[in-house]
């Protein structure tokens, strides 16, 4: 009886590991590490001064982008955190890509509407029109984009909750998948593949600008 009973005790005790070492792999993954030091380079100052001058800026037919990192900002290092302000022409759109590191909540401050959204994992679509003043969220990880549908420029904010969110374009991506497994997902001939693939360009940042045979400014798409 002890023995058995020993037994059950260690089966018990494994499983309780297992559970705990699992939790534990969940939670290392699930976000940047906790910062250790209130101010771990011994900053001086903690503000930057004129995103679109000093922060990573990029410019596109879609309009103008300009993100925060460590090395333009510093202070975010270990804070677990980026942002990127948007300035985005009228029929403007920013391409469908993930954040593989990072949820992003964005929000509109002046101009658009703009039509968001993002496809979930049971391959679902949560489309929206926000305007000045709203926010949305795009979870961890899923396909997302923003087009502006409005007359004027939109600017807009997004907060990422990582230092290095990221950013997988999906256009771009795909076409970089050997032409027989993408012509097999898409039950394309590898000419028109080729076509396609030719017409991507290899920037995987920048905002893109739809063409206006397919975009009327102030009508959704």
């Amino acid at each position: 009886m002890g023995s058995r009973y020993n037994q059950m005790r260690a089966v018990l005790c494994l499983v309780v590991v297992i559970a705990m070492s699992c939790m534990q792999i969940r939670s290392v993954s699930a976000a940047d590490p906790d910062p250790l030091l209130d101010n771990p380079l011994n900053l001086t100052s903690f503000t930057l001064r004129d995103i679109f001058v000093n922060g990573d800026v990029s410019s596109g037919p879609g309009g103008v982008r300009a993100a925060l990192n460590t090395r333009n900002f510093p202070g975010t290092t270990s804070e677990g955190i980026t942002v990127v302000r948007f300035e985005m022409v009228p029929c403007g759109v920013n391409v469908p890509h993930t954040h593989p590191r990072a949820t992003e909540l964005l929000s509109l401050i002046s101009g658009g509407p703009l039509q968001v959204g993002f496809i979930d994992t049971s391959g679902n679509a949560h489309l929206d029109i926000i305007r000045p003043g709203d926010s949305t969220l795009f979870p961890r990880g899923l396909l997302h984009f923003e087009i502006n549908l409005g007359t004027e420029n939109a600017t807009y904010i997004s907060a990422l909750n990582s230092q290095n969110p990221g950013t997988l374009n999906a256009g771009a991506s795909l076409f970089r998948v050997p032409e027989l497994t993408l012509a097999t997902a898409l039950d394309t001939e590898f000419s028109v593949l080729k076509k396609i693939a030719e017409s991507i360009s290899p920037d995987l940042t920048t905002l893109q600008k739809s063409s206006k045979a397919h975009c009327v400014p102030g009508q959704v798409v």
